[in-house]
């Protein structure tokens, strides 16, 4: 066969042995939508096409709905998809934030992430009027506290701390709660939580790392990290020094997947490949890389940086949200199915197991916390 169209170019195209599948996200920010129900369609049709998880941004500096608080709404009408509501550590309380992420994971059962994110801006804090807007450093700094005192009020009730005992009237094994004694350079917790160990242990913790002031962030704290980049070259890059990071901070490089930020235009027409990647792009724009085309050259390029083992998977952007998630689900992922290197279902129930990461064990029942 002359591999001269677009599909016909990707169907010659052949996946590398024992590489692990790409794993696709997709963004359903719609600032102009307040009605969750639209959102809901949005949501059960990325789970139609078994992707990992879609995320939802949330900010301080614009108008619109709580992302958590509609995510958990509609954790009820979606069975297998990760839900990713972004929540900032800035001008926030972290003992609630966890707790929150936590009833997340369980309205979910076990398919929470937390996209952390930081508020920048003088506009925003004076919102809240507790303090003045900080260096980017500086808050990226206090968000790592805040993961890492998230971990360890999830860990502050061992698994197995519920008992409900109706003989006794005791509902839990206070043995097995543990003070997590935080002291910290932004805030100081003594907990234990208040809300059970969640079904992942921690759910996943999600970093956009493009930036350098949260790459350290990232490497000690993320599941999974985003990189908005034009190119594989410098995905392999950025993920390799994220690994690298992560391997310093005494943690597996094994446990962070690495996923391209990508916004898609998907209204364009197939068109001829240009080198190194298909369609119209991904350009390089303010508002990071674009890609414009078709379905098919966006399998492409997927399966181009697949090849070139330059990240674990993709975190796309619809520019327009119904027409090119709908595009993704029914042109692209049967076109990367095909060729056996996306999944064509959920082979377990949680985010972790659909991003192949293991659940955390309890540091306090492991290590014998005092309580």
């Amino acid at each position: 066969m002359d591999p001269t169209t677009p599909t016909e170019r990707f169907r010659v195209m052949t996946a590398q042995p024992g590489r692990a599948l790409v794993h696709l996200a997709a963004a359903l920010d719609r600032q102009e939508v307040h009605d969750a129900a639209s959102l809901g369609e949005s949501v059960r049709l990325a789970e139609l096409g078994a992707l990992d998880f879609v995320t939802l941004g949330d900010s301080f500096a614009r108008p619109g709905l709580d992302a958590l608080a509609v995510l958990a709404r509609l954790a009820p009408a979606t069975r297998r998809i990760g839900l990713v509501p972004t929540v900032t550590t800035t001008h926030t309380e972290p003992f609630h934030v966890q707790a929150a992420v936590a009833t997340l994971d369980w309205v979910s059962r076990g398919r929470a992430g937390w996209h952390i994110d930081v508020s920048t801006t003088e506009g925003e804090a004076r919102l809240f009027g507790r303090r003045h807007a900080a260096p980017a450093d500086a808050l990226w700094r206090e968000a790592g506290e805040a993961a890492d005192l998230a971990a360890k009020l999830w860990d502050s009730w061992e698994d197995d701390a519920v008992i409900r005992d109706e003989a006794t009237g005791r509902f839990v094994d206070r043995d097995k709660l543990h003070h997590v004694d935080f002291e910290g350079g932004a805030f100081a917790v003594r907990g234990p939580s208040t809300v059970p160990r969640p079904p992942q242990g921690h759910p996943v913790r999600v970093v956009d790392a493009t930036e350098r002031h949260a790459r350290r962030t990232a490497a000690r704290y993320a599941d999974v990290a985003l990189v908005r980049v034009a190119g594989p070259a410098q995905a392999r890059a950025v993920r390799d020094e994220l690994r690298t990071a992560v391997a310093e901070s005494g943690r597996d490089p094994e446990g962070l997947r690495v996923l391209a930020g990508l916004s898609v235009d998907l209204g364009d027409g197939e068109r001829a490949a240009e080198p190194g990647h298909g369609g119209g792009g991904p350009r390089q724009t303010a508002q990071g890389p674009l890609y414009r085309g078709g379905p098919v050259d966006l399998a492409e390029l997927i399966a181009a940086w697949h090849r070139a083992d330059a990240v674990d998977g993709f975190h796309l952007t619809p520019v327009e949200p119904r027409r090119d998630l709908e595009r993704l689900v029914n042109g692209t992922v049967p076109l990367l199915q095909h060729r056996g290197l996306f999944r064509t279902f959920y082979p377990g129930s949680t985010l972790r197991e659909h991003l192949g990461l293991a659940r955390p064990a309890n540091q306090y029942a492991v290590t014998g916390g005092a309580s």
